[in-house]
């Protein structure tokens, strides 16, 4: 069996295989050096900024002041809180999630129940459907689709009601890593969104043609004009920038106003409080492991080491006891009905993985066949070398 060597953050337990990742001479990502340099920011002065840029947007009265892209989840959740607590008087709206979740449906009520108004632009179902398998197997991302509508739909309800102001949450370049120019923007740009929105190398356009999917059944998922967004002055930034931003305080905020978590553990992932309202959230992750060699289990544990929740040896146990299992379930739902609404067998699905599958990070055999174990599951390559 073939092996090579994986490097990990010294201080954190995210591997070198991350795009966009550096780990510098002392062995320290740039996430936990981002992450260091919150200690110095003057909390109280980026307040008062976030104050001024919503007393420059306020409508009084005419319009809204501003929109908050929601999907129901703890963050936009803490979102909405924050903006009624600072006075303001946000539209929420939300992008069609792929296959929602009980759960996410009631916490997307919880959300209204908050005393905002709401929009849910749901996309065409049928041709969503296409573009989930579409993206499946070009790009290994079945949820594309609903990672371009995330950025496009709020976007485009600027331009079409004249709301200038958009609050996204954290800015995940600098949350998890990332370019240090993208990790100090605090503004939601074109360019942002075509370098780090997930798109992968896959245009709206390049859809067209594909199972039957035409022009007009991408408008929800093509951006603005630079001329349309002019026309508005829309602007897009991220409260992560101005308030402290931690996950856990979201959810434990969220919480207390209604919002609803899982009855166990997330299904590869180590908490209950997020990514609840998607189902197809688990072919998502899994095949980030495939690809990097890392899941969400990582990233939640990198979070909490980085704010002294977790010790980095507890993390190491907890990433390889729940990290990049193969998705058989998920919130409940087995793999075979996820695969079934994109009309595709779990032999098909299979294949893809192994297409996509990154064999530099895993175990293979002499013939260089990955090694799997009797669930499907691979083995990492040096996994110890996180110690």
């Amino acid at each position: 069996m073939r092996k090579r060597w994986i490097q990990y953050c010294r201080r954190c337990v995210m591997p070198e295989t991350k795009p966009d990742l550096y780990i510098d001479e002392e062995g320290v990502c740039n996430a936990c050096r981002s992450f260091e340099r919150r200690a110095t920011v003057d909390w109280d002065k980026r307040k008062k900024e976030l104050l001024d840029i919503l007393e420059r947007y306020r409508s009084r009265g005419s319009n809204y002041d501003c929109i908050v892209p929601v999907s129901g989840g703890k963050d936009s959740h803490y979102q909405v809180i924050r903006m009624l607590e600072l006075g303001a008087n946000p539209l929420c709206v939300t992008a069609t999630t792929d296959m929602l979740s009980p759960i996410g449906r009631r916490n997307i009520e919880n959300i209204k129940r908050l005393g905002v108004d709401y929009i849910e632009v749901t996309t065409n179902p049928t041709i969503r459907r296409q573009m989930n398998r579409i993206a499946l197997e070009e790009v290994g991302d079945i949820s594309w689709p609903e990672h371009v509508t995330i950025f496009t739909i709020p976007v485009r309800i600027a331009v079409q009601m004249k709301i200038p102001l958009i609050i996204w949450g954290e800015n995940p370049q600098n949350e998890y890593g990332g370019p240090a120019s993208a990790a100090q923007n605090t503004v939601l740009t074109r360019r942002w969104l075509e370098e780090f929105g997930g798109l992968l190398g896959l245009r709206v356009s390049d859809l067209v043609g594909k199972y039957g999917i035409e022009a007009k059944h991408l408008i929800q998922y093509t951006y603005p004009s630079d001329e349309e967004l002019a026309a508005v002055g829309v602007t897009g930034i991220f409260l992560g920038y101005y308030l402290p931003w931690d996950g856990y305080q979201n959810a434990l905020i969220a919480q207390a106003y209604g919002f609803e978590t899982y009855h166990k553990t997330v299904e590869g992932s180590l908490v209950n409080y997020e990514n609840l309202d998607n189902i197809q959230t688990g072919i998502h992750d899994y095949f980030k492991f495939l690809k990097y060699g890392f899941g969400r289990a990582t990233d939640l544990a990198c979070l909490h080491i980085r704010r002294g929740r977790l010790s980095r040896n507890d993390a190491i146990k907890l990433v390889k006891m729940h990290d990049g299992k193969f998705p058989w379930i998920y919130l409940g739902v087995p793999i075979e009905d996820v695969l079934k609404d994109i009309d595709m067998t779990i032999e098909e699905f299979m294949s893809i993985c192994d297409r996509f599958t990154n064999k530099k990070l895993f175990l293979c055999d002499s013939r260089g066949n990955l090694v799997k174990d009797r669930y499907g599951n691979l083995t990492k390559i040096n996994y110890d070398n996180m110690e």
